[in-house]
C-alpha cells in the first residue's frame, strides 16, 4: 500500500536581500529522508517577494548540473529593470492611507522585489518530480530590511499520485481599460467560494487547484502577489506601458536631469537594455542570431513577451490532519491577480479551475 501524502513546514532566515535556499537539503537535516519515497513534491511559499522558479526552468538555467550559480544572473536581469530605490508609488509611504503612523516607519520599501517577482516568473506553488538529492532552491527577493532578516515560511507536500476530480468555469468581469490588473481575491468575483465549493464537495484533504485563463483569453496573465493598490494600480501599470520604465530612470547612462536630454533617453535605455537581453540570453542559453529581432522589437513589445507572465497558477490546498476537508493555504498577503494589457472582448474573461486530489 503506498504512503499517504506528507506534508513539511518549515522555517527559513534569509541571510541576504536576496538569498537562494536548498530547501529539499533544509529537509534532509531537519527532518531526514521523509519524503524520499514519494514520486513528487509541491513546494508552497507564503510570500509575495520569495518563491520557486517551476521545475523545467530551474533546470534549464542550471544546464543540468546541480548548483544555484546560474540561477542569480538570471533573476539580477530583473533585478536591474526594476532596480531598488526608483520612484514606485508603492515605496511612497505618504501615499499608503491603509498604513498607521507605526507602520509606515517599519514598511519595507520593496516595490522592486514585488516587480521582480512577478517578472521572472516566480511562483508561490510549484510541483515537481521528486529527485532525492536534489536541490529546489527557494529564491528570496527581500529577505532583509534595514539589518532586520524576514522570517519565511514555506510548506512541502510529498505525494506518489494525483488525479483530477472537478472542473469548473468562472467568467470574471473586468473593466474596459486596456491596462488593468484584478484582485480576484475579492469575494465579488466567486473565485474563493468556487474553490471551496469544489474541495468540500469531493472531500479533497490534499491537492491543488490550477487556475488558469481559457483557452481564447489573450493579452493577459495571472500571477499570485500582494494586491495592494500603488504597486497593482500604478507601478505595475507602468511596466505594462513600458517594461524598461523603470531602468530607465536609475540607469547607469542616465544623467542627473534626463528631461535636459530629452532626445537621448531612449538611446540610453537602449543601451542598457543590450546589456540586459545579453544577460538574459546568456543564462536561458537562447541563441546569439535571435538578439538583434528581440532588440528591433523590445521597445514596442508587449508585457507578455518579455516578462514572464504566466497563464495560470497553482493554489495548495491542505488541512490540518488530512482526515477531513481542506482549504486553500495562502500567505497574508497573497491574492491571485489577473492582469490584461489589452481590452478583453465583451469586458469578461473566462477562468478554469481543476481541482486535483493528491494520493
Amino acid at each position: 500500500m503506498s504512503a499517504s501524502p506528507a506534508e513539511l513546514r518549515l522555517e527559513i532566515t534569509p541571510r541576504a536581500r536576496f538569498d537562494v535556499i536548498d530547501i529539499n537539503q533544509r529537509i534532509l537535516e531537519q527532518h531526514g529522508g521523509v519524503l524520499q519515497s514519494f514520486q513528487k513534491a509541491v513546494y508552497f511559499s507564503y510570500h509575495t517577494t520569495a518563491g520557486y522558479l517551476e521545475q523545467a526552468l530551474s533546470a534549464r538555467l542550471n544546464g543540468g548540473k546541480e548548483g544555484s550559480d546560474a540561477l542569480q544572473p538570471y533573476i539580477e536581469v530583473f533585478q536591474t529593470l526594476f532596480p531598488a530605490g526608483a520612484s514606485y508609488r508603492h515605496d511612497q509611504m505618504e501615499l499608503r492611507d491603509e498604513l498607521s503612523l507605526e507602520q509606515k516607519v517599519d514598511e519595507p520599501r520593496n516595490a522592486d522585489s514585488h516587480l521582480a517577482y512577478i517578472g521572472s516568473g516566480l511562483r508561490s506553488c510549484v510541483t515537481y518530480k521528486n529527485r532525492p538529492g536534489s536541490p529546489v532552491y527557494f529564491i528570496d527577493l527581500d529577505g532583509e530590511y534595514e539589518g532586520k532578516h524576514r522570517r519565511r515560511l514555506t510548506s512541502v507536500v510529498g505525494y506518489n499520485a494525483d488525479r483530477n476530480v472537478a472542473t469548473r468555469t468562472l467568467e470574471i468581469p473586468v473593466s474596459g481599460h486596456p491596462i488593468d490588473s484584478i484582485n480576484l481575491k475579492d469575494p465579488k468575483f466567486g473565485l474563493y467560494q468556487s474553490i471551496q465549493e469544489l474541495v468540500t464537495e469531493h472531500g479533497v484533504a490534499r491537492g491543488r487547484i490550477d487556475v488558469a485563463l481559457g483557452q481564447n483569453e489573450r493579452q493577459a496573465g495571472l500571477t499570485v502577489n500582494e494586491y495592494e493598490t500603488l504597486l497593482m494600480k500604478h507601478d505595475l501599470i507602468e511596466v505594462l506601458r513600458d517594461p524598461v520604465r523603470f531602468m530607465k530612470e536609475k540607469g547607469r547612462h542616465m544623467l542627473s536631469d534626463p528631461r535636459a536630454i530629452p532626445n537621448r533617453t531612449i538611446e540610453y535605455a537602449k543601451f542598457d537594455l543590450v546589456t540586459v537581453l545579453n544577460r538574459l540570453i546568456d543564462v536561458l542559453g537562447m541563441n546569439e542570431s535571435l538578439v538583434e529581432k528581440v532588440l528591433a522589437r523590445l521597445m514596442a513589445l508587449p508585457a507578455d513577451r518579455f516578462l514572464r507572465m504566466k497563464r495560470g497558477v497553482s493554489l495548495l490546498v491542505s488541512s490540518e490532519n488530512g482526515e477531513s476537508g481542506g482549504s486553500v493555504v495562502q500567505g497574508q498577503y497573497q491574492s491571485p491577480i489577473l492582469v490584461q494589457w489589452e481590452k478583453a472582448a465583451g469586458q469578461s474573461r473566462t477562468l478554469e479551475l481543476r481541482l486535483t486530489e493528491f494520493s
